[in-house]
């Protein structure tokens, strides 16, 4: 199983489980990303934070550390 963080730029992966917890798994969901939604990979920043990503038809950032707490196929 990969991350969001290891999807190529221009990819779109499943996604399939959160590993965080707490707050931070919340924010995550609150921003729409939850299991079973597809997620397209826009734009990585040059150091890799922050991850431009497209969920439901928004645009959104994550940072990197975020990024590795989703789990996609």
């Amino acid at each position: 199983m990969k991350t969001l963080r290891e999807v190529p730029v221009g990819g779109t992966a499943k996604v399939t489980k959160l590993t965080g917890e707490g707050p931070v798994k919340r924010r995550i969901m609150d921003m729409g990303i939850t299991k079973g939604v597809e997620v397209y990979v826009r734009k990585v920043a040059p150091l890799g934070d922050p991850v431009e990503v497209t969920v439901r038809g928004y645009e959104l950032s994550l940072r990197k550390a975020d990024a590795e707490m989703i789990l996609v196929e």
